[in-house]
């Protein structure tokens, strides 16, 4: 295991494992891993880091001590001024727009409460998977605010309009059963099974060629807000980068040889 070292690092835990999955744990019992400003630079330095190496096949966001994320941290901010909190928001947001944008693969491995920024940190990642305890909602509505990091543009590309509107627009909190069923999170399982369960999705992510995945998540992500025509011009641009790779020889290689194929990123 290695620790994190930035101005947040005493709250995030970070762990490598032996097959390239990477573990970042929020762990701020205190306060139910609420995201401080001091956190959200750690996991902006952590987003940028890990996107930018080689040896990271697939990365994990999760909770310590039952809980992924309460959200912003709102006692931070208690006393601060509506005009002085522009640091703290684009410390949360840039945060988030990190984790969005990193190349590669993340999985969000929730339970207990994932709420307001806790939700919008896991709405930027690709995958979500719930423990049965899990609670998600985007409450800001109920404190006289609204979603401000991307809840409301990830939520509604994820779950349509309507479905957007009405968690968003009523601050409804939802239990896992009914994330799992509107296409919020993709699993549920038992809390005391949450990290075999992200350990496996992890480990199907890294055993592929890690180029191929992430061009293949900069095409969906990309292309999803354009034209089809312009879409299917950005696919053939990502596919031509993995056509010119070594991975894609390895591939053919192993393939033809009937033995698991050994990618490098090449």
């Amino acid at each position: 295991m290695s620790e994190a070292s930035g101005p947040g690092s005493g709250a995030i835990r970070v762990e490598h494992g032996a097959d390239g999955a990477v573990w970042v744990t929020l762990d701020r019992p205190e306060a139910k891993n609420a995201l401080s400003r001091a956190v959200n630079l750690e996991l902006r330095r952590l987003a940028v880091e890990l996107g930018q190496s080689r040896a990271v096949r697939a990365v994990v966001l999760t909770g310590a001590n039952g809980a992924f994320s309460a959200g912003a941290d709102l006692k931070e901010r208690r006393g601060v001024a509506a005009a002085d909190t522009g640091p703290y928001v684009d410390a949360i947001a840039g945060a988030i727009t990190a984790w969005a944008e990193m190349p590669r693969p993340t999985i969000a491995a929730m339970s207990g409460p994932a709420l307001g920024g806790g939700l919008e940190l896991a709405l930027a990642c690709d995958f979500r998977i719930a423990a049965e305890d899990a609670v998600m909602g985007l409450s800001e509505v109920r404190l006289g605010i609204m979603p401000g990091a991307g809840g409301t543009q990830r939520l509604t590309r994820l779950l349509g309009v309507s479905r957007a509107k009405e968690l968003v627009m009523t601050g409804r909190r939802i239990d896992a059963r009914r994330a799992l069923e509107i296409g919020l999170v993709s699993r549920v399982v038992p809390a005391a099974e949450l990290r075999a369960a992200a350990e496996e999705l992890a480990g199907e992510l890294s055993a592929c060629a890690p180029l191929s995945v992430s061009m293949a998540k900069q095409a969906i992500d990309q292309g999803v807000g354009l034209p089809l025509d312009q879409a299917l011009a950005l696919e053939r641009r990502c596919y031509e980068v993995t056509l010119a790779s070594e991975d894609r020889n390895e591939g053919l290689r192993a393939f033809a040889e009937k033995r698991p194929p050994r990618f490098t990123g090449d």
